[in-house]
């Protein structure tokens, strides 16, 4: 972990397993990103603070940058985040790190103790949102899976209008061919 430190700033990796994996985030990837940070961000309780790829120091060998986050906000100033101030924790699926959102991560941040954790699939043909939370022998157990209006009360309400961030990553992926 010691090696992170001299990495440039500007680099964009985690640490999945003690194996740096770099990460490349497209425009329409950021897009999604945003739209969500503004859907969590709507009710947001004053002493959380929602975030875009901030990184969370998990253990030796696991260093994170969820796509969105929400920490505690007495750590706003603290990089990496400790994960023990990660409130909530969503993954933008990517098609080269799916295997890693899907399976690795969820058990990291579950054995953390972090109690809500979204996946969002962009990659299917409407934009899916799966919301884990944290169950009884610190595994996440699936809540909800949908394609619609996505609403939910944990860790607060947030609602998340899926169809319609389909039709804006449709719209921007659209050729000019016509």
């Amino acid at each position: 972990m010691t090696d992170l430190l001299h990495l440039p700033d500007e680099s964009r990796y985690e640490l999945i397993a003690g194996r740096l994996v770099m990460l490349d985030w497209t425009p329409v990837h950021q897009d999604l990103c945003l739209n969500l940070l503004l859907a969590v961000s709507e009710y947001c309780p004053g002493n959380l603070l929602p975030s875009l790829h901030v990184s969370v120091a998990v253990d030796r060998r696991h260093e994170f940058r969820p796509d969105v986050l929400v920490m505690r906000t007495s750590c706003a100033d603290v990089s990496p985040l400790p994960v023990t101030e990660v409130v909530l924790a969503v993954e933008v699926l990517a098609s080269h790190d799916r295997f890693h959102d899907l399976y690795d991560k969820a058990k990291v941040y579950a054995k953390a103790g972090v109690g809500s954790y979204w996946v969002i699939d962009p990659l299917q043909e409407r934009i899916m949102l799966t919301e884990y939370a944290l169950g009884s022998g610190r595994e996440h157990e699936q809540v909800a899976h949908t394609e619609d209006l996505f609403v939910t009360e944990r860790p607060w309400k947030v609602s998340v209008d899926l169809p319609a961030l389909t039709a804006r990553r449709n719209d921007l992926l659209a050729t000019d061919a016509e």
